[in-house]
């Protein structure tokens, strides 16, 4: 390899250096995925008297700790008690009871948990009871820990990176070439997988609870952290991996040797290794952010294409850079295969691409608005150049023949005493075969380098390795940044730091008197629509006799209509859930406005009412 080849490899490995220190810098003050939507009581609002309970409704699901939410009084003493909960089953709420007989004042609620897609989010937020006070709370909040969180960036990379070589080392194997540069590659890739994978797990615990390194071998919190959904994946990818060995020990064992390995091996291999290689990169479609949002069962097939699309083309180039670098040189055939299969991955990235982007993004501000669209637009840019790049090596594939270059004279031997190699002590027969094989290695360097078109190939290939470094570096940046549509909800709640303003939208109750007229006809129907806003909603309906005890109906139906606009009456589709409460989840509600909330209650064949209440949609 020539000079200007080893400085440019030299430049590429600093440059990933260089990059995972810049790039996870900042890795503690990561924006929040799941945003805090709603909260009761109200961010800066003051009840006449001590609210029960404390409730928290996100942007979408999140996991729940024994401190999840923590509500202090003005002096810093805790009074919330019992362990934090989903509010009727839903992922997207939190609640924790208070003690009774609190003193008015002001008080602090901070909250910590897990969002859907795997990252840790935080906040804090304040109400007041009676009267506003002073309060000795200032450092409620804890975020993650600056020096676990470089740790668990940095293994995500090394994850991704991993991930990458070996799928597209393997597949360039199984369908281009091999050679022992391929196998370091794949090996390599699998080595960097699985210590990734293994560090993940035990940073875990640590990273979700905001603890410092000490905590990393804290076994309730490793526990806690493999027993949710993406301590799973981690446990799951690691079993993966045992799998991945072996379809290497196929790829590069008798599948490698010549004759009947490849007919035999085959179409086993490539079922078996396509089944690991997407069961892997659904390792991390089930816990990021394809599992939360909208269209998860269509995102999260979506998100594992666009993986091994990320693994067979940029894994390959590494494979087609390793086995451009070998002493035996590359049939042009096998380049000319990587280049179709390079093209199609390409495909399929921009194909699953635009699915993410519309989905994450939610409108084009939000390209430039928000900081996940930013960096979508640098990956973008970076994609472009690689096609750019991927236009000039397929240009020098063109160039290159299916037969080896011709050699050169060969170099002469290293002159022997007198009697030959057999009468020099071992000691010199030794030094003679490392000069014989350094002055083979040096001929085979000027062979390759006189081979114009591997040449050329090689030193665009190194290019497109040097853009690949830095568009994952920016893939990893995108798993840890808030999504813009996420984003953008946030801020039309008027948020800026993850906690409500107190002009944040919130659930709108309304709660309905009712009698129909017959025997147990009397009753009360609390209506909850959350969050009460334009869009997706969740419309519970809870209906209770004088003595407040839940009470089941033949018939209980909730419409709403928008007068002004001429538009419904829309119905809401209730499921019974249990005694007196029914649910409709989804429900759309188009337009942010005062509508007309029409509730039926029907509790026998004859014996019905019909009550109107308005109710109002931000």
């Amino acid at each position: 390899m020539s000079t200007t080849v080893r400085r440019l490899g030299g430049l590429l490995g600093a440059l990933a250096a260089a990059l995972l220190c810049v790039l996870t810098a900042g890795a503690g003050t990561a924006s929040a995925h799941a945003a805090l939507t709603a909260t009761d009581p109200r961010q800066g609002s003051v009840v006449p008297e001590a609210p029960r309970q404390v409730r928290l409704t996100f942007s979408e699901g999140v996991l729940l700790g024994a401190d999840s939410v923590r509500v202090l009084d003005p002096k810093g003493a805790r009074v919330d008690d019992g362990r934090p909960a989903h509010v009727d089953g839903r992922s997207e709420t939190a609640a924790v009871a208070l003690r009774t007989g609190i003193a008015n004042g002001t008080y602090t609620v901070a909250w910590q948990a897990v969002s859907a897609d795997s990252h840790p989010v935080a906040g804090a937020f304040t109400f007041s009871v009676g009267a506003p006070s002073a309060t000795t709370v200032k450092a409620a909040v804890k975020g993650t820990d600056p020096v676990v969180g470089t740790l668990y960036d940095t293994a995500r990379y090394a994850a991704y990176a991993g991930f990458a070589l070996l799928v597209g080392g393997c597949v360039f194997a199984a369908v281009c070439h091999t050679g022992r540069g391929v196998r370091r590659v794949a090996v390599g890739g699998w080595v960097a997988l699985f210590l990734a994978t293994a560090a993940l797990s035990l940073l875990r615990g640590a990273y979700t609870s905001g603890r410092g390194p000490g905590a990393v071998l804290d076994l309730s919190l490793l526990g806690d952290a493999l027993s949710s959904r993406p301590g799973a994946a981690l446990l799951t990818r690691l079993l993966l991996l045992s799998a991945a060995a072996v379809v290497l020990a196929v790829v590069f064992g008798e599948h490698a040797r010549p004759g009947g390995g490849r007919r035999v091996y085959a179409w086993g291999l490539g079922a078996g290794g396509g089944l690991v290689a997407a069961g892997l990169a659904a390792t991390w479609a089930a816990a990021e952010h394809a599992s939360a949002g909208l269209q998860p069962w269509v995102a999260m097939p979506v998100d594992v294409l666009h993986l091994l699309g990320v693994g067979v083309w940029l894994g390959g180039l590494a494979a087609l850079l390793a086995a451009l670098g070998a002493e035996e040189p590359l049939p042009g055939g096998a380049a000319r295969r990587f280049s179709r299969l390079a093209f199609t991955a390409v495909c399929v990235l921009v194909a699953t691409g635009i699915y993410q982007a519309w989905r994450q993004v939610g409108g084009w501000a939000a390209l430039t608005g928000t900081e996940y669209g930013r960096w979508l637009l640098v990956k973008v840019g970076l994609v472009g150049v690689l096609v750019v790049l991927a236009a000039f090596s397929r240009r020098w594939t063109a160039r290159i023949g299916d037969r080896a270059p011709a050699r050169g004279p060969r170099p002469k031997a290293v002159p022997e005493k007198p009697g030959g190699a057999a009468g020099a002590s071992p000691e010199r027969a030794a030094q003679l075969a490392r000069q014989r094989a350094a002055m083979a290695k040096a001929a085979g360097r000027r062979e390759r380098a006189a081979d114009e078109g591997r040449s050329g190939l090689r030193r665009a290939v190194l290019a497109e390795a040097v853009v690949a470094v830095v568009l994952l570096a920016v893939t990893t940046v995108l798993t840890t940044t808030q999504p813009g549509r996420a984003e953008t909800e946030q801020k039309r709640a008027g948020r800026t730091d993850g906690g409500p303003s107190a002009s944040a939208a919130g659930p709108v109750e309304a709660r309905i008197a009712y009698d129909t007229g017959g025997k147990g006809g009397r009753g009360t129907a609390r209506v909850t629509v959350a969050p009460g806003r334009s869009g997706a909603n969740t419309v519970d309906v809870t209906l209770t006799d004088p003595a407040g005890r839940p009470v089941d109906v033949p018939e209980v139906a909730v419409s709403f209509t928008e007068k002004e606009k001429g538009i419904g009456p829309l119905r809401a589709p209730l499921k019974r859930l249990s005694a007196g409460r029914s649910r409709a989840s989804g429900f759309q509600l188009p337009m942010a406005g005062r509508w007309q909330l029409t509730l039926t209650v029907r509790t026998s064949e004859i014996d019905q009412v019909t009550e109107i209440e308005d109710v109002k949609i931000d």
